[in-house]
């Protein structure tokens, strides 16, 4: 055994060793139980940043442990390939994206390989391979047949420069989020999964998540959006109706118990009363062309400043008669419900404030007990509160709270025929479509003759020419007559292929179930293989994927099951999501007003008195830089670390060791390079102390009689135990860390003569360690002589009588506070206690003179003398 730890040695060695005897290959086998462990797999940027090894270090923690529980893991890796990342890459580097992904893949499976991860190479997939996208075109075509997706023109968020539809979730302050481009409205062709389909399904599935963090629940929840209200007919009055086929505007809402206070109509730029109204009025025309422009995200029409015009139509309201004018706004959109609101300005924030710039009715139709006076030039929360308010100036509806007003309603416009009770969602369905290039074809072929039709089967797959090196983004398909000029495969005339791609998210939605069958060419899941694996037991990711991936692969996993595909109804059955790497920022402001952010390696901090940092100094020029706080690790704010330079410097189980130790999986990590150090001593250390007593732990002899603080020594090694394997359970590892170095100290006080208890607390120590820091207790394991395979052996269990004490030490309190200690026998009695405590001299003092009123036990803890 050499005497001084040398990872880069060690770590070589072991891994070598793993992949030889191919240790982490998954197969089934009936006779045990199967646990899937998965972490969501990267984008092949190049290089993994500190997110991605802190998000595989717990999922291998995890993955370790349940191994050593004798279960059999499945924990495989890919690539989420796909994407406009890699075209505008590959724009800047005049390269092909297909080659840019694919060398970058190898870059980041390199380096995740020097980070020994316990993962099944063998089923590694990429989703821009042919073979796996094949099997998506597959199901595309099964659902487009089925009416699941659908084509239709579209309202989307359109980026000008990358040419590309953009998700809500990509538009930030009205720009794009990679180009920060002015975001476009446009109205295209689009392809839609109809999810709203499994909206109830997938609302009601989330009760039964009970291994899901709550706060991801919720915000699934609140993206389906469930609402129970009233879809109402306003009748446009005569003089509105020329050039509409339908002569109502169609509302839906769920406070019909407001509809008295209705005082004008709002309606999408979209809305066909819009557009017939600006036939003759160019300023409208005018005000409809401008309202196209921005964003189509709910979150910024919430943020936007509110503008309108009137159309000069009116509408009756369905239930006092009364003639409303019709606005189109630019805070209603029209790919939600009917492209029109009814709007009440003294019970809706967003009218209140439309209304005041426009100077249109305010009228309270709710009153609220003891609230504060109604004030219609300032808003206040109160005066959107249902379940507190009254109907008040609502004739038939004075009086009556929220639910009887509802129903009076209901009651009134069913015998009209104008108005019917209603649920609704949020969730729209899904826009698949993204005209770029580096995605996944869509896999239909236009016909004059035969309209949309399906790629059959055997041309399967529609293969992406890998050879283009984009010039520009946007849909380079649509420039190949090569790819797209083809033949209809129903009745042969010349036919258009499809040049839309799919959305990433589609690859993402299902690869999980693709691991377990990655080199089928039969079947896009092996049968054998998801009976036996089915879905996965713990996920591990970001928060940050809480809604839309999470969403869509719960989506996918029930369009799979009603396929025949799975027989499970969720994808992931224990959800963890960590937090981020958050690391020191620092910058200067340039004289355009930019932010310059320089990397904190470069700068050095000014500390106050108490620690804080007050400013700094950049290295290069010996200026000031200001100080932003510590936020997530990025490129942009360029305060990442390169995990592979920390690997060059202090190996990967430092690296691990320090990523779980510093914080809870569920929390934030605070990036500190002295923390990485602390974790680099600790190792060091262990190896240390293996290496000054390795013949006692090589070939322990037979202990002297233990007295009792060899006892005492044992029975805190098998504290320590218990703590780390009840931490283990509860995904709490950076408290296992903590026993783990509790116990090395506790190693520290056996002394000589006693090797077989400082043999057995080693072995506990290295298996304990072993999920976490794999490489050093393998070696360690090894190199001393211990029987078996370190990662095979099982956590070792508590030893009950290790734990039984003879004396006990309790805390003595005078009420309620501590005033010394007693020892006293294991199985004393209540009386006998309190007489040890009332006797001993330091407490005899505290108690002399005074009544002792009763005296609280707390067994093993403590007693509190409460006296007067």
């Amino acid at each position: 055994m050499q005497e001084h730890y040398q990872a880069h040695l060690i770590e070589a060695e072991i891994q070598k060793k793993w992949s030889d005897s191919q240790r982490f290959k998954a197969v089934v086998d009936r006779e045990k139980e199967k646990f899937y462990c998965l972490s969501m797999f990267p984008y092949p940027s190049g290089t993994p940043h500190m997110g991605h090894v802190r998000n595989y270090t717990i999922g291998d923690v995890i993955s370790r442990y349940q191994r050593m529980l004798g279960k059999n893991v499945l924990q495989p890796m890919g690539w989420d390939a796909f994407g406009l990342p890699a075209e505008n890459a590959a724009i800047a580097h005049r390269i092909a994206p297909a080659k840019w992904t694919r060398d970058n893949i190898a870059q980041m499976k390199r380096q995740l390989q020097r980070l020994g991860f316990a993962i099944d190479w063998s089923r590694e997939l990429a989703t821009c391979d042919p073979e796996y996208y094949r099997w998506e075109q597959w199901l595309f075509t099964r659902l487009f047949r089925k009416g699941l997706i659908y084509r239709k023109l579209g309202a989307v968020n359109w980026d000008p420069v990358d040419r590309t539809v953009l998700a809500n979730e990509q538009v930030i302050d009205g720009r794009g989020w990679r180009s920060g481009a002015p975001v476009e409205k446009r109205e295209i062709p689009m392809y839609y999964l109809r999810i709203t389909a499994y909206a109830e399904a997938l609302l009601e599935a989330l009760d039964a998540l009970d291994k899901w963090p709550e706060r991801v629940k919720t915000m699934q929840r609140n993206w389906i959006g469930k609402s129970r209200g009233m879809q109402l007919r306003f009748a446009l009055a005569k003089d509105s109706r020329e050039g509409l086929d339908d002569p109502g505007i169609q509302v839906y809402t769920t406070r019909p118990d407001t509809l008295m206070g209705a005082t004008y109509l709002a309606v999408a730029p979209e809305h066909p009363l819009a557009a017939a109204a600006a036939r003759d009025r160019p300023e409208l025309a005018a005000f409809i062309a401008e309202c196209r422009s921005g964003s189509v995200a709910e979150a910024d029409l919430a943020t936007l400043e509110k503008k309108g015009m009137a159309t000069g139509r009116y509408a009756r309201n369905p239930l006092s008669g009364e003639k409303l004018p019709v606005w189109v706004a630019n805070y209603v959109l029209w790919g939600y419900g009917d492209g029109a609101v009814m709007a009440v300005p003294a019970h809706d924030e967003r009218d209140f404030a439309f209304a005041r710039r426009y100077r249109l009715p305010i009228r309270q139709v709710i009153a609220v007990k003891d609230a504060p006076r109604f004030d219609a030039t300032v808003w206040q929360d109160w005066y959107a509160d249902k379940e507190s308010g009254v109907c008040i100036a609502s004739g038939a509806l004075d009086g009556l709270p929220f639910s009887a007003a509802f129903a009076k309603v209901e009651q009134i416009l069913g015998k009209r025929g104008s108005g019917e009770a209603k649920t609704r969602y949020r969730l729209r369905d899904w826009g698949i479509s993204r005209q770029r290039y580096w995605g996944c074809p869509i896999p239909i072929i236009h016909c004059g003759d035969c309209g949309a039709v399906p790629v059959p089967d055997e041309q399967l797959p529609v293969r992406l020419p890998e050879d283009v090196v984009p010039e520009r983004s946007g849909s380079m398909l649509a420039e190949l007559p090569a790819f797209h000029e083809t033949v209809c495969p129903r009745c042969g005339k010349p036919a258009r292929r499809e040049t839309d791609t799919m959305d990433t998210f589609v690859e993402s939605s299902w690869y999980q179930f693709r691991y377990l069958s990655p080199r089928n060419h039969r079947a896009m899941i092996d049968g054998e293989e998801v009976a036996y694996w089915k879905n996965v037991d713990q996920y591990v990711g970001g928060i940050e994927h809480a809604i839309l991936h999470l969403l869509y692969a719960r989506f996918f996993t029930k369009l799979l099951r009603d396929e025949g595909l799975v027989e499970c109804d969720e994808p992931f059955e224990r959800l963890l999501t960590q937090g981020m790497v958050l690391a020191d920022t620092w910058y200067r402001t340039t004289d355009d007003g930019q932010r310059k952010w320089y990397h904190p390696d470069d700068v050095a901090a000014d500390t106050d008195d108490k620690g804080r940092i007050v400013g700094g100094t950049l290295g290069a020029d010996g200026g000031a830089v200001r100080y932003a706080g510590m936020e997530k690790m990025a490129k942009s704010k360029n305060n990442g670390v390169d995990p592979e330079t920390l690997v060059a410097a202090y190996g990967a189980d430092t690296v691990r060791l320090y990523t779980i130790f510093t914080a809870p999986p569920e929390s934030s990590l605070e990036w500190s390079e002295s923390g990485v150090e602390g974790a680099h001593r600790f190792l060091r250390r262990l190896w240390r102390y293996c290496y000054d007593f390795r013949s006692a732990l090589e070939a322990p002899g037979v202990d002297k009689a233990q007295d009792e603080t060899q006892r005492t020594i044992r029975r805190a090694i098998h504290e320590h135990l218990g703590s780390a394997r009840f931490d283990y359970e509860r995904n709490q590892f950076n408290t296992v860390v903590s026993a783990a170095m509790k116990l090395l100290n506790t190693l520290y006080t056996i002394e000589p003569g006693y090797d077989a208890l400082r043999r057995e607390g080693m072995e506990i120590l290295l298996l304990l360690l072993f999920p976490i820091a794999p490489h050093i207790t393998e070696k360690l394991w090894d190199s001393l002589g211990f029987s078996g395979t370190i990662g095979e052996k099982g956590i070792p269990e508590v030893d009950p009588t290790a734990l039984v004490q003879d004396e006990l030490t309790l805390v003595v309190q005078i009420n309620g506070k501590r005033r010394g200690e007693i020892r006293v026998a294991a199985d004393a009695d209540r009386d006998r206690i309190v007489a040890a405590a009332t006797g001993e001299e330091k407490i005899r003092r505290h108690i002399e003179g005074k009544t002792l009123h009763r005296a609280v036990v707390v067994a093993k803890k403590l007693v509190n003398l409460v006296v007067a």
